[in-house]
């Protein structure tokens, strides 16, 4: 008697599929729902990992949209240094889906953000986006205006893209206690000043990450109905976590419930997909080995292996010789190259 095991794939199975196979030469690990063509303008924003999209993009010739454009004049240092060219807008890393939410939600006039500024030393910080100006803002109005900028710039990239590629990296955060707006990192340990009546720790469920997504989704297709939207889950473990969980546990349970949310977030939705960066340097098949001596920053190998990948699946041709760039070609990101503000927790780390 015939049964559904008979006639799988390979890939069904963990021997062929997994065990058997050079790890590198793992194949069929996505199979995309559509396909970005190079003409399609796409739009990136999430964690510290979603740079490499926003740079793999545009180095083989498909069209990143970068909505807040660099100065003219700026150096290539401060280019990075001031948040340009990071992700299509200028909102820095946007770590929980929550804070992708609240920023959509200002963008297009559902909510208003909250008159909260920090100040230090006679210069302003934005709450929402605390290192967006290292040295902070002269003045309240222009840090608003810098916001105004880039709420704009969230506009452009969701009305003018064809699709919008988000990594989620955290289901942790601090909330304000009374209003629940989302900060970017704990206040006081970028900028501002701690208040525990004010400031209280969030590990999102997920549950509420998937109700985060499902109002992200509305709001983009409200906007452009066409609109397609790739979701990937950063395997960037945490640098620190505020749970009182061993770091490795809470990263487990972070990475885990948003893998968990955005694969249940992408079912039956014919226009949002997830892609497997996590599995692709996480999985058991490769050891470790796409990772750096820290145990956190992804290597250069890995980040290739990772967006080889995505373009072989989208199938732009050989992966390893990319098509004609648009861009000239850069040397491959270091981990000095990524603006990643969580990061900035260990410096608190007093082991």
């Amino acid at each position: 008697m015939s049964h559904p095991y008979e006639n799988l794939p390979p890939e069904a199975f963990w021997r062929s599929g997994v065990a058997d196979p050079e790890p590198l030469a793992i194949r069929d690990l996505w199979r995309p729902k559509f396909q970005i063509r190079p003409t399609d303008a796409v739009a990136t924003a999430g964690s510290c990992f979603a740079q490499h999209f926003a740079r793999a993009l545009a180095e083989r010739g498909f069209n990143w949209f970068e909505a807040e454009p660099t100065p003219m004049g700026l150096t290539e240092e401060d280019r990075r240094r001031f948040n340009y060219g990071v992700f299509s807008f200028r909102t820095a890393n946007i770590y929980t889906v929550a804070m992708l939410r609240q920023w959509l939600e200002w963008a297009f006039e559902v909510k208003k953000p909250p008159p909260e500024v920090w100040e230090e030393n006679g210069r302003v910080f934005d709450p929402f986006r605390p290192t967006i100006e290292p040295e902070g803002f002269a003045s309240e109005a222009e840090m608003v205006a810098s916001r105004g900028a880039t709420l704009a710039g969230i506009r452009r990239a969701m009305n003018q893209s064809a699709v919008f590629v988000f990594t989620l990296g955290l289901t942790e955060a601090w909330v304000h206690a009374r209003d629940g707006h989302v900060y970017a990192a704990c206040p006081g340990t970028l900028a501002g000043r701690f208040d525990p009546e004010l400031h209280v720790f969030k590990n999102y469920r997920h549950a509420e990450i998937l109700a985060d997504l499902s109002a992200v989704f509305d709001i983009a297709l409200d906007v452009k109905p066409k609109m397609r939207i790739l979701l990937t889950v950063s395997p960037v473990p945490l640098t620190a976590t505020a749970s009182g969980h061993h770091v490795l546990a809470a990263t487990t349970y972070s990475k885990s419930v948003l893998r968990a949310a955005a694969g249940e977030a992408t079912l039956g939705r014919a226009y949002a997909d997830y892609f497997p960066s996590y599995e692709l340097i996480t999985g058991a098949p490769f050891k470790a080995r796409f990772y750096e001596d820290n145990l956190r920053s992804v290597s250069p190998e890995g980040v290739a292996f990772v967006m080889d990948t995505f373009f072989r699946a989208m199938n732009a041709g050989d992966a390893a010789a990319p098509a004609t760039p648009r861009r000239p070609a850069a040397p491959a990101m270091t981990q000095d190259d990524i603006v990643c503000e969580e990061e900035l927790l260990d410096q608190f780390n007093n082991a």
